[in-house]
């Protein structure tokens, strides 16, 4: 089950309308873009996807559009630092058809370890789809431990986790202890994709696909069939504009680079706001060094 979740998984943005809408048209451009370019599956209402922003409607219908428009399997976003909210949107990505949902750590709440446990196993014993946990303690202030990790991936419905602490030694904990278990660890952050696949990572939940889907798939792509030297190529290449599409908060820079590359994106949500001129700067220049922009 879980070894269908690998490659290139595109957190997707929400393009909004003017007028501050879900741009439905837009979002479906975007998905066949990233399809062509090869990735794996797609993520719809992640972080990157401005979920936190979203209403209940809003998040239920850009799942609904994502899996209609998607030629490859949909991990729906459905977490909530609500597990009955939780709950609701992982019932509702499963009933729409998704393959897996992907379940943040609850923020703001800071739950214990044995919270964190509970949260997830309430989940994954009520709705009978695959489960991806999402750990990003930079965005939720809690940090799941490995023994918590090692704990749910014995979950028959818990088949992986996004991993986005960015810390090699805990990554390759993870993938110690759940070696006899069902389940794929992959990277929350580009910049870390080849490290992390290097240890046994089955790839990546990306922001840089969302423009440069057919690159990151080659790289990972390499580095399945071997070329590590093609793959290294290609991660020194886009490894400054990784980094500077976290120059300011994700997924500010994503959105503000998919829109001067003409993909649909449209504004941001408050509270987050547009890049300062500087930092716009900086990220304009590593665009045209990837040759995303002229």
């Amino acid at each position: 089950m879980s070894q269908k979740f690998r490659g290139v998984i595109p957190a997707l943005i929400t393009p909004f309308t003017a007028d501050n809408h879900i741009d439905v048209e837009g979002f479906r451009r975007n998905i066949e873009f990233v399809v062509k370019g090869g990735v794996s599956a797609i993520v719809p209402c992640g972080t990157t996807g401005e979920s936190a922003t979203m209403s209940a409607a809003e998040h239920m219908k850009v799942t609904d559009i994502a899996i209609e428009a998607s030629a490859v399997p949909v991990i729906a976003g459905t977490g909530s630092n609500n597990t009955a909210e939780a709950i609701e949107f992982t019932k509702h990505a499963a009933d729409a058809g998704a393959a897996a949902a992907l379940v943040i750590t609850p923020y703001y709440n800071k739950p214990t370890q044995s919270g964190l446990k509970a949260h997830f196993e309430k989940i994954a014993d009520t709705v009978d789809i695959p489960l991806i946990l999402y750990n990003v303690p930079s965005r939720t202030s809690v940090d799941m431990s490995v023994p918590t990790i090692a704990e749910l991936a014995k979950h028959p419905n818990i088949v992986g986790i996004k991993e986005a602490t960015g810390d090699m030694g805990k990554a390759t904990e993870i993938l110690s202890k759940t070696k006899d278990e069902d389940f794929v660890l992959l990277s929350g952050d580009d910049v870390a994709t080849l490290p992390l696949m290097s240890i046994g990572a089955a790839g990546v939940i990306s922001v840089i696909a969302n423009i440069l889907p057919e690159k990151m798939s080659q790289m990972t792509g390499a580095f399945e069939s071997g070329n590590l030297q093609e793959a290294l190529k290609i991660h020194y290449e886009l490894a400054p504009l990784m980094k500077a599409l976290f120059i300011e908060t994700n997924p500010a820079p994503i959105k503000t680079a998919a829109g001067l590359a003409g993909r649909a994106a449209g504004p941001l949500r408050l509270p987050l706001a547009p890049l300062q001129p500087g930092n716009l700067d900086i990220l304009m220049t590593e665009l045209k060094k990837c040759g995303v922009l002229k």
